[in-house]
Formats: C-alpha cells, structure tokens, sequence
C-alpha cells in the first residue's frame, strides 16, 4: 500500500497516536483540482489530518467533515472521511498563488487567513456533533492541535506537512496525531513534550525515507511504542449520476421548467472529485416529472 495510516499506542497507552503518508491522495488532489502549490499543501494538510481523524471513529457508516471558512484567498476548504480510509476535499479557489512567506515557504497560513474551522461528526445519532474553533494561525497543524484541546479536551500534538517538488507536482505528505490519556502521568507529559520540541518536521522525515512506523518509534520509542492497526487510506469520491439527479430533484419544479425551457443541456460538476455530469433536456423532462410525484 502507498498510502496508509498506522495506530499505535506508548507508555503502557497512556498515550496514543496516529502518523500517515499521503502522497498519492495529496497528488490525486493536486491533478483533479488543478492546484497551486500553496493550494495542494493547504488541502494536502487538512486530508491527511481527515484520514487519522477518520482513523479514530468507530461505525462503517460514521463520517467526518473538516470544514474552513475564512477570508483569505484561498476561499476555505472542506475534507470529509470515513472509518475506512476513504478521504475527499477540495478549496475554494485552488488556483491562489502568494510569495512565500518570511521563512521562504509556502505560505498556507495567508492562504486561508482568519475565520473558523468546524469539525463536524455524523455517527448516526439524531443531530451530529459539531465542533467549532477560532483558527489560530491558518497553518492547520496548529489549528488541530487548539481544536483537540479546547473542543474535545484532549492534550494532543499533531504535525502536517506537503513537500513539493521543482516541477510542482508532490514529493511528500503525511503528518502524525499524539494524544494523551486523562490518567498521563507528568513525568511522561515532561518527557513527551521536551522530545516533540525537538522534532524535525514531518515532510524532513518522510523525505529521508521514514515510514510513518519509523516516524513513531522516531517520537514515541523510549515511551515503548506499539503499532495496534495499519489502514489504507485514498482519496475516493462517492458522486454519480444517480446522486447528481437527486440534487436536481432538491432544487425545485421551478428551476427544472426553467431550465427544461431553455432547451439546452445542462452539465453539473462534483466539488470533490471535478467530475462532469450532463443531462439532456429529455432527461431533465424526466426528473421534473419524479419531483411533481413528492
């Protein structure tokens, strides 16, 4: 498998963690979706966090929607994942070019700006949990990491990074979650800590040849790391026809006459994925007719 996530556990699990490469996902996005490369590391970022915060749900059937609506150019950016690895998203505007900020890398934080991030659970209950966050720097990392204290009230450390090569396409992704248990001891927390301030960063790792089981044992190995679980993960898009018709029927008998009126096929695209649906006038007809029967 090219993309995965491992799960492990450290410190007789009082801590877990989570690390994943992303590379392939992280490019699928960039080709689909046409990206700049400030845009591919943004979106990059917040998929590779959806795939390991997908990794912690438990039901076949729960999702995950990270969700950044802010005022700088790059318009915001939705993910959303399952249990199973399968992860999507796209940027508002995926074609936002800036300089480099004043470390000379990609500046990812003045692409998204100030506003908020949601993250927003649906396990099958009644109403899905919902999360929501000032960002703290845009740069999504940190964002995590304030999310998982403030909102969940889990101590956490998670590091996201996309490398890109010359040619701009991706040369590395992936990033790691760590979390402490309630019960953590201080001497462990001391310890963890001092060890995650001298880190390299997650891209400086993959890009030496580090696996994300070698990125653990590299963070977690004197706190006696296990690796419990190893999952692929993908970028996979759910849209169809079938669904795009649905949407159709959603809009309303109005609409439907209006464009049924114009006499023109219509083409619908999925936000995720880029794919192009058309509908002939005959086939419009017959969606109008399924929306008078509701």
């Amino acid at each position: 498998m090219t993309d995965y996530i491992v799960r492990a556990t450290a410190a007789d699990s009082q801590i877990r963690a989570f690390a994943a490469t992303t590379r392939e996902m992280t490019e699928y996005a960039r080709k689909v979706h046409e990206e700049s490369p400030v845009a591919c590391a943004a979106l990059g970022r917040l998929m590779t966090a959806g795939a390991m915060m997908g990794a912690m749900m438990k039901g076949d059937k729960d999702l995950l929607t990270l969700q950044i609506r802010a005022d700088g150019p790059l318009r915001g950016m939705t993910v959303t994942a399952d249990a199973k690895g399968n992860v999507k998203g796209f940027a508002g505007n995926p074609q936002v070019m800036l300089p480099p900020n004043a470390l000379g890398k990609l500046d990812v934080g003045g692409a998204v700006g100030h506003g908020i991030l949601n993250v927003i659970k649906d396990m099958g209950m009644k109403e899905p949990y919902v999360g929501q966050v000032g960002l703290q720097t845009g740069e999504i990392a940190e964002d995590l990491t304030y999310y998982f204290a403030t909102s969940e009230q889990v101590a956490s450390s998670v590091g996201l990074g996309v490398l890109m090569n010359h040619d701009n396409t991706v040369r590395q992704a992936g990033g790691f979650i760590i979390q402490l248990m309630p019960f953590t001891d201080e001497k462990v927390i001391d310890a963890l800590e001092k060890k995650l301030s001298s880190v390299k960063s997650v891209t400086s790792m993959l890009d030496a040849g580090m696996t994300p089981e070698d990125i653990l044992q590299e963070l977690l190995g004197e706190f006696g790391v296990e690796i419990t679980e190893k999952t692929e993960t993908r970028f996979a898009c759910n849209c169809s026809k079938e669904r795009m018709e649905k949407a159709l029927i959603s809009i309303g008998r109005k609409d439907l006459e209006e464009m049924i009126k114009d006499g023109e096929p219509i083409e619908m695209n999925c936000h995720f994925c880029n794919s192009h649906y058309q509908f002939s006038v005959e086939e419009l007809k017959k969606i109008l007719a399924q929306a008078k029967k509701r």
